[in-house]
């Protein structure tokens, strides 16, 4: 891990990847909030990411001086073990061609977002970065985790090969404004959300929750990864691996109650054994981006009232 530590030298010229996902418009908020020069975005209608030709000309043209790459194929456990050949497809193809054009364009700074699906499933807890390809990973996501995986590498690669200044974040369970409530492809939290929401309406006196309840999730909201990507920016840390999340855990279970209460349903829990429970436990160790003086502020009651509310805008 290598910082600078000098915040004078503000980049201008800024390119959110994946600026309409969660992670990218709060990124992009953060930007403007921070009073920098309108982020550089495309849609994908005009910059198709999984093009390496086009993802070539666009870096040669816009030459930005820093890069956020936080677009991605994402989805929950259903998703992930079910796409497995687009998950890791798509994310490969992604993390490579941006990746490797902003090297040829001559980028030097770069943040790249992967997951903290990438540390083995049954990992020592609270997960440290070096726990990295330390042992197997979860199945039911590990093509996704390996494309990331992939992502770092690159990043790593490329600094000891080219002296570029490329750092990788991973984050913990992310949610908040702009979330995907899709019931096919969400993950936990804000699938809870929505059938919360649509069992309050309905009158339901339960609530179905997929697994047992047991496993232990950390969950961060979205805006305060954000502010971590940008507080890296601005550090100018220049590389190295740091896990961005709460530093505390919460069971299904809880996470489910919290939410019902939030929500204002007043129903029973009632759990589906029979669906994956994914890794038992995930909860990251954050203490080298601590020691840098960062931490997260929003708590999670707080988050997940903020993640409804955006919820009812949109529905």
């Amino acid at each position: 891990m290598t910082t600078t530590n000098d915040t004078r030298d503000r980049p201008r010229r800024i390119f959110v990847a994946g600026h309409r996902g969660m992670v990218g418009s709060a990124i992009v908020r953060r930007l403007r909030a921070g009073g920098y020069p309108e982020p550089i975005v495309r849609t994908r209608d005009e910059l198709d990411l999984l093009d390496q030709a086009a993802v070539g000309r666009f870096f040669d043209e816009q030459r930005p001086d820093y890069v956020f790459v936080a677009a991605a194929r994402v989805g929950g456990i259903h998703a992930n073990n079910t796409w497995r050949a687009e998950f890791i497809y798509q994310n490969l193809t992604i993390a490579s061609n941006v990746i490797h054009a902003a090297w040829r364009a001559g980028v030097e700074r770069l943040l790249f977002l992967g997951s903290s699906c990438i540390y083995p499933r049954d990992c020592a807890q609270p997960i440290r970065e070096e726990y990295l390809l330390s042992g197997p990973l979860e199945p039911t996501n590990e093509p996704y985790a390996i494309a990331k995986i992939a992502g770092i590498k690159l990043c790593e690669s490329y600094n000891r090969q080219y002296g570029t200044r490329y750092v990788s974040v991973m984050p913990t369970n992310l949610y908040g404004p702009n979330d995907n409530y899709d019931l096919a492809t969400s993950h936990v939290l804000p699938a809870l959300i929505r059938k919360a929401h649509e069992a309050k309406l309905r009158g339901d006196g339960e609530l179905v929750v997929w697994g047992t309840g047991t496993p232990l999730r950390e969950f961060l909201y979205v805006d305060d990864l954000a502010d971590a990507c940008v507080f890296l920016m601005e550090q100018g840390v220049a590389e190295g691996l740091f896990n961005v999340g709460v530093g505390s855990d919460v069971s299904i279970r809880d996470l489910a109650a919290t939410v019902m209460d939030v929500v204002g349903f007043r129903g029973s829990i009632v759990f589906d054994a029979g669906k994956p429970d994914g890794t038992p436990r995930k909860l990251l160790d954050v203490g080298r981006l601590g020691a840098l003086g960062w931490s997260a502020r929003t708590g999670l009651r707080e988050g997940i009232a903020a993640a409804y509310r955006d919820f009812l805008e949109r529905a």
